[in-house]
């Protein structure tokens, strides 16, 4: 089942979401299977739970497309809950960044080369791994959605300026997707 992906301006976007239990979720592997059916539907390549409406620090990754530049890539597909990054570290390097709650906006952002993480698969096992360059970035950029940020907040003041009014036309609902969204600031029924 996908998702509406939730656009930017919805409050879930900003709330640092909770940590959660293995018997708070007893359906979490549906929940994983229609995030990454979300993800792939919307030619997404991460997506975190806040993303479709839940304040839950889970997210999923599949960075397969990426392969052709980087082989470790190849088979990338992973499922993060709880996640904690433990360190970042290396230099920052630009990339120009998307995101599915902020469609048809891509700006350059610095991030850190490697990171360092807790978390717990799928099955909840527990993982302490380090992960570098393209695969570290994009768990970075999704971490950051657990945490209440956007790729938005690290952008220079400017930059943000002057992408404010296409950020406030998409909370509107004014932007042209092939994927199912929830804007906030439009009234049901029009």
């Amino acid at each position: 089942m996908k998702f509406p992906i939730i656009a930017y301006g919805d409050p879930v976007l900003r709330r640092k979401a909770p940590s959660i239990e293995p018997d708070e979720y007893p359906h979490i592997k549906a929940l994983i299977d229609n995030m990454f059916e979300t993800m792939y539907g919307a030619h997404g390549v991460g997506l975190a739970a806040p993303q479709v409406g839940l304040s839950m620090r889970l997210f999923v990754i599949d960075a397969s497309v990426f392969a052709d530049d980087d082989a470790s890539l190849k088979d990338f597909k992973k499922v993060f809950i709880n996640a904690c990054i433990l360190e970042e570290s290396g230099e920052e390097w630009p990339f120009n960044e998307g995101c599915l709650s902020i469609p048809e906006i891509r700006e350059d952002v610095y991030r850190k080369q490697n990171v360092k993480l807790s978390y717990y698969d799928e099955n909840w096992k527990h993982h302490e791994e380090t992960f570098s360059g393209m695969a570290a970035r994009v768990i970075q950029h999704e971490y950051d959605h657990i945490e209440g940020k956007l790729f938005t907040d690290k952008l220079s003041p400017l930059r943000r300026r002057l992408i404010e009014k296409r950020l406030n036309d998409i909370s509107k609902g004014m932007v042209d997707v092939d994927y199912k969204m929830k804007f906030p600031a439009v009234k049901k029924g029009r």
